[in-house]
């Protein structure tokens, strides 16, 4: 099940945002295999581009669970 563009645009800020966070996070990992540390920006700009899929997918969660909600 598809879901609506206007539920996806509600989503990608908390969906970008997560995302950016996230891959912060993981590259103060990453740092421990003696990979670099992204920047606040660099991860912010990943967060926009990695969030776009994650996004979708959660949108997808949400209007399954919607569509069951109705009862159909």
């Amino acid at each position: 099940m598809r879901p609506s563009w206007r539920l996806c645009a509600a989503l990608y800020p908390f969906g970008a945002g997560a995302m950016g966070v996230n891959l912060f996070f993981a590259s103060l990992i990453w740092s421990w295999l003696g990979w670099p540390v992204l920047t606040p920006v660099e991860s912010a700009i990943g967060g926009l581009v990695i969030g776009l899929p994650a996004t979708y997918a959660f949108a997808r969660h949400i209007r399954r669970l919607m569509y069951k909600a109705d009862g159909a």
